[in-house]
């Protein structure tokens, strides 16, 4: 018998942002565990948050990777700012990629880029993931920073067309070398300005 992505599911759905919240919450110490256990880079961190959610309960249909979306005429500073970057021809819109999204039953398992007006407006909560693989370096407050802001702006559209969704930053810190972990300030700053955004946050070190 062949079931459809969102047949497999029948019976077993995630609704609402309390719920995404809750089935994070139980995938966290799976992460936790299991990102401790391995050495990889920024990609396998983020399969294994895949793996740690659809473990803890995240319906297949409902849960996708590297999202590509578009917003269209974006009216939040960042993304307007970013769509002006681009060449003129490409401007009037910007395309975030989350690194994971939890929808609503309503995407019926299909994420797919022709699919985009959907995979916005469905959307529970977006996952940013960064990760300590940098040889001989560090990651950086900026780049969290960066994408802190980015799900920030990017709840900000999702709310402008009547919908909402709950941005997480996750860093997965777990380099064996101090010198490649991040410094204690700078997780600090980060962590401030993510509950400032009101953004979930998510380290792991």
């Amino acid at each position: 018998m062949i079931l459809s992505a969102a047949g497999l599911q029948e019976g077993r759905r995630l609704k609402t942002l309390k719920e995404a919240e809750s089935l994070l919450g139980r995938a966290w110490q799976i992460m936790a565990d299991e990102c401790r256990a391995v050495l990889g880079g920024e990609l396998h961190y983020q399969a294994m948050a895949y793996h740690a959610l659809r473990m803890a309960g995240v319906p297949l249909a409902q849960v996708g990777m590297n999202v590509k979306q578009w917003i269209a005429e974006p009216t939040s500073e960042l993304f307007r700012q970013l769509s002006l970057r681009k060449p003129e021809a490409y401007q009037g819109g910007f395309e975030p990629i989350p690194d994971i999204v939890l929808f609503r039953p309503e995407i019926e398992g299909d994420w797919r880029r022709r699919n985009r007006d959907n995979t916005l407006r469905h959307m529970l909560m977006a996952i940013e993931v960064k990760a300590s693989e940098r040889a001989g370096g560090r990651l950086s407050r900026a780049e969290v920073l960066r994408d802190i802001q980015k799900l920030s702006a990017h709840r900000h559209e999702v709310r402008r067309l009547g919908a909402d969704m709950t941005p997480v930053m996750m860093v997965i810190d777990v380099a064996p070398l101090p010198s490649e972990r991040m410094r204690a300030e700078d997780v600090a700053i980060c962590q401030k300005t993510a509950e400032a955004e009101d953004v979930r946050w998510l380290y792991l070190g």
